[in-house]
């Protein structure tokens, strides 16, 4: 059985995950179709911009939200006027987790985006829908298996962010203390190996239930487009 600590680092966890994937969701299917659906200047930079996160090691990412949302920071001195602080809160922790996601959830998004015929789009406008109602009528439901797989990756990275979550938001008992970090104190301190192994198994239980889940949500999604029953 696990105790009240794990409980709360893994009820943590997983409330700071969810809230990671809904503050990607929209701006990532933006950039996603962003970059699938148009040629600009600097596009290969924007692109190498998103998909920073997964290249630079997570606590440089974690310094860079310090320095940019801490009190003294850009943003941070803005957000401090009207009372909001994500340095050191969960909130924080689940910003920490978005950033290091975000990468993941875009990449499987415009994937999918980049697959879907063009030629469906152009027959919808010219059959008088505006681009609005394209979007939501036959982009969005053609890239679905994209979304989903998108939204189920995000949700295993944030779930297990370690680097960036311990530098900005800190190792707080009961606040940011999520599973990776919990595992990361017990393993410091003797006499928890016992609990330290049932914080292992969850994760790793979990992060494979996430990635079966978006396998078989994305399949489902295939087989309805086509017709079929999954």
């Amino acid at each position: 059985m696990l105790s009240a600590l794990e409980w709360e680092a893994l009820s943590l966890s997983l409330k700071v995950a969810c809230v990671a994937v809904g503050l990607s969701l929209i701006p990532g299917f933006a950039a996603a179709w962003w970059l699938a659906r148009r040629e600009f200047r600097g596009k290969a930079l924007v692109d190498g911009l998103l998909h920073l996160p997964l290249v630079l090691p997570p606590v440089v990412v974690g310094y860079l939200l310090l320095v940019t949302f801490g009190r003294n920071g850009a943003i941070g001195q803005w957000l401090a006027r009207i009372d909001i602080v994500l340095p050191f809160t969960w909130q924080g922790a689940a910003l920490a987790a978005a950033v290091m996601a975000f990468p993941l959830m875009v990449r499987a998004m415009r994937l999918s985006l980049e697959a879907i015929d063009p030629g469906l789009e152009a027959a919808a406008r010219t059959l008088g829908a505006n681009p609005l109602r394209v979007l939501f009528t036959v982009t969005m439901p053609l890239a679905l298996p994209g979304i989903l797989t998108g939204g189920m990756l995000a949700f295993a990275r944030a779930l297990s962010e370690f680097g960036a979550t311990i530098t900005f938001a800190a190792n707080i008992p009961g606040e940011t203390r999520t599973l990776p970090l919990a595992l990361y104190t017990l393993i410091q301190t003797p006499g928890q190996e016992g609990a330290a192994a049932r914080l292992c198994a969850i994760a790793v239980v979990i992060a494979m239930l996430s990635l079966l889940a978006s396998e078989w949500l994305a399949r489902r999604a295939r087989l309805r487009m086509e017709g079929r029953d999954a």
